[in-house]
């Protein structure tokens, strides 16, 4: 869906997930473990005035073999969920019981149990010493272990209660996602019966005046429909495949209209395959003919146009419509140009897609020509490369 961000695929196991998470969670981890062992080992040499080193290694050692307990724990509870579910052929990719506190609970206790002995065993490794038996520990070395261990604990609660707000986060990220694009879905349904019945108001009034033209019309109608209904109900299409629309559906206004319509459509090739949302053109050129064109005795010419443009900003993607008619004023009794449906569901959608990035404006065309001309701006995600509006 546009109004979502060209984001990297959730991961599509239990095990891909859990490991997902240990790497985004790397860099906090082991800040909190140095913060903690360093202030763990300053407390203690303050408190019995020995070596500050020796501390620092043992509580260092004691706090990292109980974190890989419990991550290891999670991990290897995760493989086995997927094995179950791999086994009754459900899904990988639903939440499960290993995320959250109930993941960190038997960690933890794995933690209570084997971390300080096999922290103390690494420690020996690093330092030469040999520690006695936990049993054996002299009152200072217990007061040692007893904070390095609830230091960890703590630890380990944090980082999951972190864990689960960022979870909660992106969970009502994807019910914002889902409700804006529930949104987009209903604008569009909107819009299409709209231009529908625009056409067939003005093919009724044709088969009165001209039956030939307007069987003609009602040919072009089929023809455009066929092409088009299929291509409206996806999310994003290629730039130039809005354009052949909008071509098409000009096609049909000038069986109805003839030479008092000219249409010049531009579309550089380096913008050809950008992705765009659909639809976003035609209620333009269907505001500029109605509003503009029609109201004219002797007609007048519709420009469609993109380009890319640099600004402080970033890049954006220009795209206007401009017409040679009336202008904004119009003759009495025609509606104001740009209060219509079609110009206020586009708004609607690039409010819903692009927030206060994009932008719609209407204003009168400065040359000599006159008329109306219609700007929309949507941003381009790579200012490098005309690539995906940002979204």
């Amino acid at each position: 869906m546009p109004a979502n961000a060209a984001t990297p695929s959730a991961p599509a196991t239990a095990v891909q997930a859990a490991l997902h998470r240990l790497r985004q969670e790397a860099p906090r981890t082991l800040l909190v473990l140095v913060a903690l062992s360093v202030g763990i080992a300053l407390f203690l040499t303050v408190l019995d005035g020995r070596g500050f080193w020796p501390k620092l290694v043992y509580s260092a050692c004691i706090g990292v073999c109980c974190t890989v307990i419990v991550d290891g724990t999670r991990v290897a509870w995760c493989w086995l969920i997927d094995r179950v579910r791999t086994a009754r052929g459900q899904p990988l990719d639903e939440p499960h019981a290993a995320s959250g506190w109930r993941g960190v609970v038997p960690g933890g206790v794995l933690a209570v149990l084997l971390g300080p002995s096999s922290g103390m065993w690494l420690a020996d490794q690093f330092t030469g010493m040999r520690s006695p038996s936990l049993l054996n520990f002299g009152p200072a070395a217990r007061i040692t272990l007893v904070i390095t261990l609830l230091a960890t604990i703590v630890t380990v609660v944090i980082i999951s209660t972190l864990e689960r707000l960022a979870s909660a986060r992106a969970q009502a990220e994807a019910a914002q996602r889902q409700a804006a694009e529930n949104q987009l879905r209903l604008l569009q349904s909107q819009l299409e019966p709209h231009m529908l019945f625009n056409t067939l108001a003005n093919l009724r009034v044709l088969i009165g005046l001209d039956p030939q033209r307007a069987q003609a019309m009602l040919d072009r109608l089929i023809a455009f429909l066929r092409a088009t209904l299929a291509a409206s109900r996806q999310a994003e299409h290629a730039l130039a495949e809005e354009f052949r629309h909008t071509d098409d559906y000009l096609a049909l206004m000038a069986v109805r209209m003839g030479p008092r319509l000219q249409v010049n459509l531009q579309l550089p090739p380096d913008l050809a395959a950008l992705p765009l949302p659909p639809l976003l053109l035609q209620p333009l050129v269907e505001n500029a003919i109605k509003h503009g064109l029609e109201p004219k005795v002797e007609g007048g010419r519709l420009d469609v146009s993109a380009r890319r443009e640099l600004t402080q900003a970033g890049a954006q993607l220009v795209l206007q419509v401009r017409d040679t008619g009336v202008g904004l004023g119009g003759p009495q009794g025609t509606a104001p140009p740009g209060s219509g449906f079609g110009l206020e569901q586009v708004r609607t959608r690039l409010r819903t897609l692009y927030g206060d990035a994009a932008s719609l404006t209407l204003s009168p065309a400065v040359d000599a020509e006159g008329g109306a001309l219609v700007t929309l701006l949507l941003p381009l995600s790579n200012p490098d490369r005309p690539g995906t509006p940002a979204r």
